[in-house]
């Protein structure tokens, strides 16, 4: 079995994925803290996944999606602030113990992987936009995925789109980040929540100003994403995921009618079919922990020598 992982800063999910590409096996566990936590809770989900499983499957690949920068032509993590890592060779931790290959992908990536696959429609070029505590996309091509010389390939959350708009982390103003990432949203609604993202829409569904305001700004920022990512790749399909898209319908409406008050004035813009080229990620899905088995499976096929372990 090919084992996949999405490491986030708060649960892991993985996936186990069998020859035909189905995922048998699947499991979720509290993510630990730091580089030591972090490889502790992969060791844990994949002897979990291996004990769920009948009969003496081997585990032949493990591929890990986790936030932070992957140095290209490495898998070396550096900068993964939400789970207290710096920096982490999480091969180099992982493959003695285990003694299959082990590959990292930055977690959106991974998730772009996934999604496309689990469409299975060939020819299909895909950009998978996450819409969580930062936006940021991943593309597929060519059934590829497309990093770029320097693996900046999708960085769509630092495109000021509004030099009047408010600050963003990264020094500019009016990024789509500074829009519609959730950590901007929670700063600027300054009301304290475990959901801020969702107070904000419900009080602006009351007719709260402010409320009214931000989330304009956020159909406004994903809006902008979408047609940067079809203007400049002319991708098929834009698949909204990360947890912002909870809001469902609610999101994907006010993203649509962005779109469309934008074509009104432009025949070249209606052309696009903006509308019909956006959609959201199914609740639940273990797209990026299955795009994470998808990769651990093509470095397996790159260093076959490696060998398998047994659960």
């Amino acid at each position: 079995m090919r084992v996949g992982l999405d490491v986030g800063g708060t649960k892991t999910d993985a996936v186990a994925v069998d020859e035909s590409g189905t995922i048998t096996g699947r499991v979720r566990l509290a993510t630990g803290w730091g580089p030591d936590g972090v490889t502790a809770t992969v060791v844990e989900a994949i002897g979990a996944l291996a004990r769920e499983r009948p009969g003496d499957d081997p585990i032949r690949s493990v591929g890990v999606g986790m936030p932070g920068q992957v140095v290209p032509g490495s898998a070396h993590v550096t900068h993964a602030v939400n789970l207290g890592v710096a920096e982490l060779d999480l091969p180099g931790r992982l493959q003695p113990r285990l003694g299959v290959a082990v590959a990292v992908e930055n977690d959106v990536k991974a998730a772009a992987v996934g999604a496309h696959a689990l469409r299975r429609r060939q020819g299909e070029t895909l950009a998978y936009l996450n819409l969580g505590t930062g936006v940021a996309a991943g593309i597929v091509r060519d059934g590829r995925l497309w990093r770029g010389p320097r693996g900046t390939a999708g960085e769509v959350g630092h495109i000021s789109v509004d030099p009047d708009g408010p600050p963003c982390q990264c020094g500019q103003r009016g990024c789509i980040e500074a829009l519609a990432g959730g950590a901007s949203i929670a700063r600027r609604w300054e009301r304290p929540s475990s959901l801020p993202v969702r107070d904000m829409m419900d009080a602006a569904d009351a007719g709260d100003h402010t409320a009214r305001r931000l989330r304009g700004d956020l159909m406004a920022g994903v809006a902008a994403a979408v047609r940067i990512l079809v203007l400049t790749v002319d991708v098929d399909v834009v698949v909204l995921g990360g947890g912002i898209t909870a809001l469902g319908d609610r999101l994907r409406n006010g993203v649509v009618a962005e779109l469309d008050a934008s074509a009104e004035a432009s025949a070249f813009m209606r052309s696009l079919h903006l509308r019909e080229r956006v959609e959201l990620l199914p609740a639940g899905s273990a797209a990026a922990a299955f795009g994470a088995a998808l990769i651990g499976a093509a470095r397996d096929r790159e260093h076959p020598q490696e060998s398998m372990i047994h659960g």
